[in-house]
């Protein structure tokens, strides 16, 4: 896993997996890259991407484009998730629980990768199922995009973010 920041926008990049994969031909092999990206603003920002070409860099561009592209925000509460979520994709499941100020990000390689590029400081993380990158990044956006601040709560209810605290 690399992690790079560009200056001039202050956008986090994390490679979460490389793969090299094979297209058998008439000739022989044909290799080609894919490359699974994330990025993040480090303040409540994240997107994935996954990108495939015949050379790394250029896997790593294409992945890197896609994950800008479809970047959203993620509802924190000082440096943690406000609420448990569970998010699934495929076979992968990943539980996310909000954590102390002080606990860190306690998450494998995948997990870990998107929370810290979304800015998540203090969070608890375990992966049920699957622990291919791929799924495991997708199942862990798919549980920060269920995440909800308690304004938005209040709203839906109809009530103060302060009555949803006591």
């Amino acid at each position: 896993m690399a992690a790079f920041e560009s200056s001039e926008t202050q956008i986090i990049d994390k490679i979460v997996h490389i793969s090299r994969v094979a297209k058998v031909v008439k000739g022989g092999r044909r290799f080609s890259f894919s490359a699974i990206v994330v990025v993040g603003d480090g303040n409540g920002r994240v997107g994935f991407g996954l990108g495939k070409a015949n050379e790394v860099p250029e896997a790593i561009r294409k992945g890197l484009d896609t994950a800008k592209r479809d970047m959203f925000e993620v509802p924190l509460m000082d440096g943690t998730i406000p609420h448990d979520v569970l998010g699934r994709f495929g076979a992968s499941s990943v539980v996310l629980k909000p954590a102390s100020p002080g606990t860190g990000v306690i998450a494998g390689g995948a997990v870990r990768a998107v929370m810290e590029a979304a800015g998540v400081r203090d969070v608890l993380t375990k992966c049920i199922g699957s622990r291919n990158p791929h799924n495991v990044v997708k199942a862990t956006l798919g549980g920060l995009r269920q995440l909800r601040s308690a304004e938005a709560i209040g709203r839906t209810r109809g009530r103060e973010p302060q009555e949803l605290r006591a």
